[in-house]
Formats: C-alpha cells, sequence, structure tokens
C-alpha cells in the first residue's frame, strides 16, 4: 500500500529566493524524504531522521555556509 507523503516548505520560503526551496516529508519514522519544490515529480532523497538532525543542525550552526 503507497501513501501519499504530506510535503512542507519552510515558513522561510515566502521571501528572497522563494523558487529555490526545498520540501520535505516524513515518510515513515524510518525515514525523512527531501526534494526539490520546483520539480515536484522528481527525485525524492531518503535520509534517515538522525541525519536530517544532524543536517539542520549544521544549517543552523552556519557550518554550510559560504565564505566559511
Amino acid at each position: 500500500m503507497e501513501v501519499a507523503a504530506a510535503w512542507r516548505k519552510s515558513s522561510h520560503s515566502s521571501s528572497g529566493d522563494a523558487d529555490q526551496c526545498v520540501e520535505v516529508a516524513a515518510l515513515t519514522d524510518r525515514f525523512v524524504a527531501m526534494r526539490d519544490s520546483t520539480d515536484p515529480g522528481g527525485p525524492v532523497l531518503p535520509v534517515s531522521p538522525a541525519a536530517w538532525t544532524s543536517l539542520l543542525t549544521g544549517i543552523k550552526s552556519g557550518f554550510f555556509d559560504r565564505g566559511r
């Protein structure tokens, strides 16, 4: 049985580069999926909840900022 994912975007997506967004969806308790919001039928990248948490931590800390 296939269940449709409930995709969501950050509330920050409405400002600036709104056309450059990533959407996320919890697929199960074992996976979080990411996709390009401009290509909803395109590829989906599933990651573990631990990897998702690590990515968010890195983003919030500025680890991925350019020029760092």
